[in-house]
């Protein structure tokens, strides 16, 4: 059982890979995160279907693996780790809530604005900027309309029943 969801948790983060980083993203920012064509779905939807531990392993790999593609942007070892492994580990908090999936998207996407808003601060900090005004801004830009992207999409898959978690 362990194996197969493994291999599942790989065929997310590939989904997500070619959604988040290969296609091109509807806007980038200039120091990294990016309004997507529905980039998160697969890590969130994954964590939905297999629960907590899961979710949290497949979004950690998923940060670890996107930390090193181009565009990722690291300007302080704090900084790269709440970024990128944290930040969308905490995606998989929605496997918390697999039962009320807009809590669970909303919860995930909430720890991940957490995070980036954290590492956001050592960011602005060091550009003599007001960190939190800094980081709230800047991150808020781009994740509120992938919260929104990614909460339309998975409403939609659920509402159609086209993906059905339980199985």
């Amino acid at each position: 059982q362990r194996v197969k969801i493994l291999a599942e948790a790989t065929v997310f983060i590939a989904l997500t890979i070619v959604l988040k980083d290969a296609l091109p993203p509807i806007y980038h920012m200039p120091q990294g995160g990016s309004v997507t064509i529905a980039g998160l779905v697969p890590l969130l939807w994954f964590a939905l279907r297999r629960g907590l531990k899961y979710g949290v392993f497949a979004g950690c790999m998923y940060g670890l693996i996107h930390a090193f593609l181009p565009g990722s942007y690291i300007i302080h070892p704090i900084q790269g780790l709440l970024d990128y492994p944290l930040a969308f580990a905490s995606l998989g908090l929605a496997g918390a809530f697999r039962k009320i999936p807009i809590i669970g998207i909303s919860i995930g996407i909430i720890g991940r604005f957490l995070c980036s808003f954290a590492a956001g601060i050592v960011f602005f900090t060091s550009l003599s900027i007001d960190g939190v005004i800094g980081s709230a801004i800047y991150n808020g830009i781009y994740l509120i309309p992938e919260f929104i992207i990614t909460a339309i999409v998975i409403y939609i898959l659920l509402k159609r029943k086209l993906l059905n978690i339980y199985t």
